[in-house]
């Protein structure tokens, strides 16, 4: 008898520490996020990291109540390591969703996984538009490099008046070289002449040979594509070298140590960009900034913004879906309309948001807004 009594105390105990442990779950829903912490494009991963922290603050629970549980992978700003990142998440973390990668590349080699398990997995910035191209599971918050293109081709054209370009593609990113033909697709249309295309590699530190190529066909302006790194490197000794052309870059230049490196070579550089911290309409986007340069003493980037409507736009497919059903979450992602997020109205579209572009430029060591395009 006692034998038994004591078995029913002991299976008690289990009973409510299997409930309380349920309980527990219960309360929480799990997102995996998918960034570049370590590695050749760490301040993307980063900045990106920062916003999405400052979101959680201002929303930290879903459906009703129950937190909004982040776990955070570095991929080092890997393809390899993307892949192996989101698997571990779907599989291992069991998440209901993930938010990443940066980078199409990165993006693309976890994205069919994340495809074949049925996991919304939204990207806040991933511009190349195979990203999303015969996926139902991949959705992003950033516009599309065939209108960023366009607009940097636009601007060029009519507002820079020039009317030749040279063109630096790096060859190790789709994002660049994707940007690129579609930059060259609409300034040809124009009526603007490509006199020289030169090519690189993502990690190149010397780039005598382009701007040697570059120098010999006296372009009225030069368009590189490419990350802040390469574009800072790029620029000093493009000035060392005497171009005095303006270059023109993709949001790929957005980034704090673009200036750090480059310091007064960079001065005059513009760029498309999705977002302006001066420019936010949304009381979303105020609330974020004015909380940002609360917490961080500084305006946020166009990725910190990025990661702030990822994790928005995701959080709102959840309350939308009414549950952690995996499918469900997707379809509300999907479903996202007229979503006022901290860069602008975000309606998608087959997984791609339709919004505006803003031009940047660096003056005297910072970023100034110029102008907003509308789609």
């Amino acid at each position: 008898m006692r034998f038994l009594s004591k078995l029913l105390f002991i299976f008690t105990i289990m009973l409510f520490a299997g409930m309380a442990s349920s309980s527990s779950f219960a309360k929480t829903v799990k997102v995996g996020v998918v960034l570049p912490m370590t590695g050749p494009i760490a301040s993307f991963g980063q900045s990106a990291w920062k916003g999405v922290k400052i979101a959680r603050s201002l929303e930290p629970t879903v459906l009703n109540g129950r937190k909004l549980k982040l776990i955070l992978l570095d991929n080092k700003g890997d393809k390899v390591e993307t892949a192996n990142a989101v698997s571990r998440l779907i599989f291992d973390n069991k998440v209901s969703a993930v938010i990443g990668a940066v980078a199409s590349g990165n993006t693309m080699s976890g994205a069919p996984i994340a495809e074949k398990a049925h996991v919304a997995m939204l990207t806040p910035a991933s511009t190349n538009p195979l990203v999303t191209k015969g996926m139902k599971y991949i959705s992003r918050v950033c516009f599309i490099d065939p209108f960023q293109g366009k607009v940097a081709a636009e601007y060029v054209y009519n507002n820079l008046h020039a009317k030749t370009a040279a063109v630096v593609v790096d060859m190790a990113q789709d994002y660049s070289v994707g940007l690129a033909r579609f930059f060259m697709k609409t300034y040809r249309k124009l009526g603007g002449k490509i006199v020289a295309r030169t090519f690189m590699q993502t990690g190149d530190v010397d780039f005598s040979a382009q701007i040697a190529v570059i120098k010999s066909h006296h372009p009225d302006v030069i368009y590189m594509p490419t990350y802040y790194q390469s574009l800072a490197l790029f620029a000093r000794q493009a000035r060392q070298f005497g171009l005095k052309q303006t270059i023109m870059a993709g949001d790929g230049a957005s980034e704090e140590a673009l200036i750090k490196v480059g310091g007064k070579a960079v001065n005059g550089l513009t760029f498309t960009n999705h977002f302006d911290p001066k420019a936010t309409a949304t009381p979303l986007g105020k609330k974020f900034v004015k909380l940002y340069k609360t917490k961080y003493h500084e305006d946020p980037s166009a990725m910190a913004a990025l990661g702030a409507d990822a994790y928005f736009v995701m959080a709102d497919a959840i309350n939308r879906a009414g549950s952690t059903n995996r499918k469900k979450i997707n379809t509300a992602v999907r479903a996202t309309k007229d979503f006022k997020g901290v860069t602008g109205i975000i309606t998608l579209v087959n997984g791609d948001p339709v919004k505006s572009a803003v031009i940047q430029k660096v003056e005297n060591g910072k970023f100034v807004y110029v102008t907003t395009i509308n789609p």
